[in-house]
């Protein structure tokens, strides 16, 4: 008698991870006894001196008097956070990146669900990107007109970085699947601008795009500040975004390809609905880290002139009626920095866990 299955066998969980207990992590062996009591030694002498730095003979209140020889200053970030936060933008329309701010802060919380990835998401982003730009440009809607070189802080980080993400991942994957091309005129030209995009530090990319492309451009063409920014930061991130894209599909097995195209499916189905989501799910962590070091390139954009949110830490720093605070500043804007890429880092953690994309990672 012949037995024929008419339901598909139950998926049996993972067997769980055993998991190490903490206490003897830190006291098993030699050399994890004698790390940590290194690191338990320097927090005792640290922390106390810290707290009295930080909090005990920090100012709090006052002016830039009252910070001299004593702790931390952070009435300093009290006076100075608006222009940290929102560089040389017209005070009285500072109400207009902040609201740039929580509208991109805005669609960027309602895309963390994959359920919210549809069409609408991608028409909610495209108006919001057109709304940020004209309140920060303004001139119309009754709203005054502001240049680009007045542009700073957080919005110049997040715009950059949106753009670089928004214009470069595209542009990567064509560069990724033109590398793999077939025809050699496609394969030469990708694996050509790839190599000198990453050959070239990102600085240098900046200077060339403040100075030589002007000369450049033909006569009676301009190009302000930050268009010529975005330029250098869309090559540099599609560059790289596609040697981790190539590596994704290497990853992918050629059988995935055959049997889509032994069932009639045609090209372009066989990579956009089959090959590049495998690709794109193996490629999360290096991905994440890819997106990590364009979110602190955008420090680097005071090449150009303008005022990201280091580079305005920078310049308050300059004010004579302050003791220069260099501690207490560069330690809000690492804070910033530190909230943005840790909480993306996790976010595609928690990707590659309900995609099942390769090894689970703690």
């Amino acid at each position: 008698m012949r037995y024929v299955r008419t339901a598909p066998e139950p998926v049996r969980p993972a067997p769980p991870r055993p998991k190490r207990p903490a206490l003897r992590s830190i006291v098993s062996g030699g050399a994890n006894l004698l790390t940590t009591a290194i690191i338990v030694l320097f927090a005792i002498r640290a922390v106390p001196h810290l707290l009295s730095w930080a909090v005990t003979h920090g100012v709090w209140n006052g002016d830039g008097d009252a910070c001299r020889d004593a702790g931390a200053c952070w009435a300093f970030l009290r006076a100075k956070m608006p222009f940290i936060l929102f560089g040389i933008y017209p005070e009285a329309e500072r109400w207009r990146p902040i609201l740039v701010v929580l509208i991109l802060g805005a669609a960027t919380l309602w895309s963390l669900p994959r359920a919210h990835w549809t069409r609408a998401t991608l028409g909610l982003w495209g108006v919001a990107i057109v709304a940020s730009l004209l309140l920060m440009a303004g001139g119309r809607l009754g709203l005054s007109p502001v240049p680009t070189s007045a542009w700073g802080g957080l919005p110049i980080t997040m715009l950059l970085t949106i753009f670089s993400l928004a214009l470069g991942f595209p542009l990567g994957i064509v560069l990724a699947l033109a590398r793999r091309s077939d025809m050699p005129v496609y394969r030469w030209t990708a694996t050509a601008l790839i190599e000198v995009m990453r050959a070239m530090p990102l600085v240098t990319l900046l200077f060339v795009a403040s100075v030589m492309a002007p000369l450049l451009l033909p006569a009676g063409v301009t190009a302000d500040n930050l268009t010529r920014a975005l330029v250098a930061f869309v090559l540099s991130s599609s560059a790289y975004i596609a040697e981790v894209v190539r590596g994704g599909l290497q990853g992918v097995p050629p059988g995935q390809q055959e049997s889509a195209r032994a069932l009639g499916l045609g090209r372009s189905t066989v990579l956009l609905s089959i090959i590049l989501p495998q690709a794109i799910r193996k490629a999360l962590a290096p991905l994440t880290s890819t997106v990590v070091v364009i979110i602190k390139n955008s420090s680097l954009v005071l090449v150009v002139g303008l005022f990201d949110l280091l580079s305005a830490g920078r310049v308050s720093l300059n004010d004579p009626a302050w003791p220069t605070p260099y501690a207490e500043t560069y330690l809000v804007i690492a804070l910033i920095y530190f909230v943005i890429c840790y909480g993306f880092a996790r976010y595609a953690l928690h990707l590659e866990r309900t995609t099942q994309g390769g090894e689970r990672r703690p």
